[in-house]
């Protein structure tokens, strides 16, 4: 079988499909991977002794996926720096092992947050594919017709019929202001990487049904800024149930991914602090 075959023992894809971050990486079956992104399709495959098959050559891998997935990044030193008494985040990075926040494009993480308020994580997918196949570029691949995650010229022009025929309901208006805010140069995806994490922030509370916990995320998952921890409701139910209204302060400067395995250990297994 065709492909890289990459080694770390900190590293799962099936993990980081179902971690609420990325809404177009699915696992179809046991120990396989596919994801749609940076106008690309890839499969990562389970391989024995602990490796990943990627569906693409080793250049590809080292020019696009080794940096989508921050595998230069050490995560070890995340979970080794929980605090001995904190029981629940153990148990929460111990189950969430190969979890790692992606780099992911801002624009898609701009409209997909925008998209993903009042909606479960299969809820989201089902929209994001919807406005996929109809607004985006298609891609042939191995796996058969892809289709990329739709450009902004796209959105902006598309009808509100079209946009609503994608499930998206009240969020319509949103997503079109906010495509027409970038093509018409009222908001720089591109510079706004120059900004402190605050004013990045504060500039996306600007665009129309963009909140605080949209924002964030669209910090953290698009523009990589580890400190900023998205509150959502499962993060609020962990904040006040286990740490009495604030996550201690020892883990502000990567607070993000503290946030990642938390919010994925209580959607999936739950907050008992036994668990």
């Amino acid at each position: 079988m065709k492909g890289f075959v990459f080694y770390n023992d900190d590293f799962s894809p099936e993990a980081i499909a179902e971690s609420g971050q990325c809404f177009r990486m699915t696992s179809p079956k046991e120990g396989v991977t596919e994801l749609v992104a940076l106008g690309d399709v890839l499969r990562i495959s389970d391989e024995e002794e602990g490796g990943f098959r990627f569906s693409c050559d080793e250049e590809s891998f080292e020019k696009k996926w080794r940096h989508y997935f921050d595998l230069d990044n050490d995560y070890g030193r995340y979970r080794e720096a929980v605090l001995p008494d904190d029981e629940y985040l153990k148990n929460a990075v111990s189950f969430g092992k190969g979890i790692r926040i992606l780099n992911q494009d801002p624009w898609e993480m701009l409209i997909s947050f925008i998209i993903s308020q009042r909606k479960s994580v299969p809820a989201i997918r089902t929209s994001v594919e919807r406005l996929s196949e109809k607004f985006g570029k298609p891609i042939e691949s191995e796996l058969g017709r892809r289709y990329a995650f739709p450009a902004p010229e796209a959105l902006a022009n598309a009808s509100e019929e079209e946009l609503s025929s994608c499930a998206l309901g009240y969020r319509v208006p949103y997503v079109r202001g906010a495509a027409r805010d970038v093509c018409e140069g009222r908001l720089n995806l591109s510079e706004c990487s120059a900004l402190d994490t605050g004013e990045l922030i504060e500039l996306f509370m600007r665009e129309k049904g963009v909140g605080i916990k949209v924002a964030s995320c669209i910090a953290l998952f698009g523009y990589h800024r580890l400190d900023v921890v998205p509150v959502d409701v499962w993060m609020k139910r962990v904040i006040d149930d286990i740490y009495g209204g604030e996550l201690p302060l020892e883990y502000r400067n990567y607070a993000g991914v503290i946030q990642q395995y938390l919010f994925n250990y209580a959607r999936l297994v739950g907050l008992g602090r036994g668990e």
